[in-house]
């Protein structure tokens, strides 16, 4: 039960393809920036570590802020391309080129689940529906801005588990090898979690997040990210 409540809070705002990349590019980036800061931990040992922590944790609020902005930005134009679509309805000469304009925006969406006849008849209504509907301004509400702090926290914690091994273990290169192997974890875990709204197998679809993570984080810092 417990579970089933927290799914529904992380995905309240946000749908879980999306959440769920948020933690997935929160701990690829936090991957990236301890295999790449590591060479810090080497030369200047603990004080090394605690350098390491403060830049981990502002680089991840700095992208977590990005991230909360893109996501307001996202929503302002998908209202925008939603307004221009209704204009375009409703500026149709007839209703057979209006149905046109809906088929145009869902032939890909709804082509391979519904039928010819069944896809005109549910186009037309919709665009009876927005030819005499009130046009709204775009805007932004209550739940964009819950959805953008959702997506902010959601990369800011992703860090958290990096930080945990620094604070417990005063080993500063243990500490370090011990929030890699963390954080790869997590990276097999946002797999087998995504695995739950597909029909992928959940051992492989977290392998595959392990893998293809620790690839991009590779990627990354051979290319000086």
């Amino acid at each position: 039960m417990s579970s089933k409540r927290h799914s529904s809070l992380m995905h309240r705002y946000l749908d879980p393809a999306t959440s769920l990349a948020e933690v997935l590019f929160g701990l690829i980036m936090t991957l990236t920036f301890t295999l790449g800061a590591g060479i810090i931990i080497e030369d200047e040992g603990r004080e090394g570590a605690r350098e390491l922590l403060i830049a981990l944790i502002g680089c991840n609020l700095a992208w977590g802020i990005i991230d909360a902005a893109m996501y307001l930005v996202g929503v302002l134009f998908d209202r925008g391309r939603k307004r221009r679509l209704a204009r375009a309805i409703r500026a149709s000469p007839d209703d057979r080129a209006a149905s046109s304009v809906v088929a145009g925006e869902l032939d890909e969406l709804l082509g391979e689940v519904m039928a010819e006849g069944d896809r005109q008849t549910l186009y037309a209504r919709i665009a009876a529906h927005l030819r005499t509907r009130q046009e709204a301004p775009v805007a932004l509400h209550r739940s964009d801005y819950l959805g953008a702090f959702t997506s902010f926290w959601l990369v800011v914690l992703s860090s958290v588990p990096a930080a945990v091994p620094f604070l417990l273990i005063d080993d500063a290169r243990l500490a370090l090898r011990t929030s890699n192997a963390v954080l790869l974890v997590l990276l097999f875990a946002t797999g087998h979690a995504w695995s739950r709204y597909t029909l992928g197998k959940p051992w492989l679809v977290g392998l595959c997040f392990l893998v293809g993570g620790a690839a991009l984080v590779a990627l990354a810092i051979a290319l000086g990210g």
